[in-house]
């Protein structure tokens, strides 16, 4: 008899109101995999793709389910052959997840490769943990995308949020002055994670960042998806981060890095170094709220309607 487990998804696309409880079959670890009893997954906005099938606008026969969930942190709980790791089962581990069908965060049991998944940063709690991976590593793809020597100028838009706050935080403990944008209410936070140079949010921040630096900076993170309204901000030949699969205009022979978080879903040694520096301090671990999974809905929406500081987590 199949064994099951519970997972949050959707039988049919319409948004965060059609997840649901569901029981998916529990899979056991193969070679190079780990599989991690689940007890709190993240809410990032890119979940919420999976629900209203953009994820699936071009599969003419989509097999449901589906369940959205990119970060995960939990307990170890099978290791299967030729893994090498230190970790041992019992061990609290944060991890990142490629949704792929039934196969998403949102359950209680996930079977990930275990370049995948490292240990939970210590003295955290399962909630902390799981609203750093996917972030985290997207953070620091970004910057690696971008290329800047210390002393080199960035600047990051939507500073406030999961992604801005960590390349500001990334981006100093690599030694870049960091210039960031921000509301007025968000100012002390965006100062907390360490921004140098703070201008107001708004259409025109590539003005005000010119302001500072009249020939451009070195290269932006653009976490707001302000697209061309913040390219003027860039010197002729810099670089531009994206998050939305943008890949530019071509304009002043700016060089664009869409930004794809799958390309480091398995970048052990990146995914360490994040649990590393949220024990140093250098990351700031920011909890939006906690949800039951099956509340799982409501996270979404509650995301959605936007002014967010941090993640919301389910709890499992």
């Amino acid at each position: 008899m199949t064994q099951m487990t519970r997972a949050i998804g959707v039988m049919e696309f319409g948004g965060a109101e059609k997840l649901q409880v569901l029981e998916v079959p529990i899979e056991h670890a193969g070679p190079g995999q780990v599989r991690v009893r689940v007890h709190a997954a993240a809410v990032n906005p890119t979940d919420t793709y999976i629900p209203a099938g953009a994820r699936a606008a071009r599969d003419t026969d989509p097999q449901f389910p589906f369940v959205p969930g990119m970060d995960v942190a939990g307990v170890i709980d099978e290791i299967g052959d030729d893994v090498q790791t230190d970790l041992q089962i019992g061990d609290a581990v944060m991890g990142i997840v490629v949704p792929d069908h039934a196969h998403g965060g949102y359950r209680e049991s996930i079977v990930l490769p275990a370049g995948s998944v490292t240990a939970a940063p210590a003295g955290r709690s399962h909630v902390e943990a799981a609203t750093i991976p996917m972030n985290g590593l997207t953070a620091r793809l970004a910057l690696d995308l971008l290329d800047l020597k210390p002393g080199q100028v960035i600047a990051v838009t939507g500073a406030a949020g999961a992604f801005g706050g960590y390349v500001v935080q990334l981006a100093k403990a690599d030694g870049l002055t960091v210039i960031a944008d921000s509301s007025e209410a968000d100012e002390d936070l965006v100062r907390a994670l360490g921004a140098d140079i703070i201008v107001r949010r708004g259409d025109d921040v590539a003005e005000r960042i010119r302001r500072h630096f009249p020939d451009g900076v070195d290269a932006l993170a653009d976490g707001a998806v302000m697209d061309t309204l913040a390219l003027p901000a860039v010197k002729d030949d810099g670089g531009v981060a994206t998050v939305r699969f943008w890949k530019g205009n071509g304009e002043r022979n700016l060089r664009f890095h869409p930004v794809i978080v799958r390309d480091y879903a398995e970048n052990y040694d990146a995914l360490d170094k994040l649990r590393q520096q949220a024990e140093d301090g250098s990351l700031t671990i920011r909890v939006a709220g906690t949800f039951a999974a099956e509340k799982a809905g409501e996270a979404q929406q509650a995301l959605a309607r936007g002014g967010v500081r941090g993640r919301f987590v389910l709890t499992f």
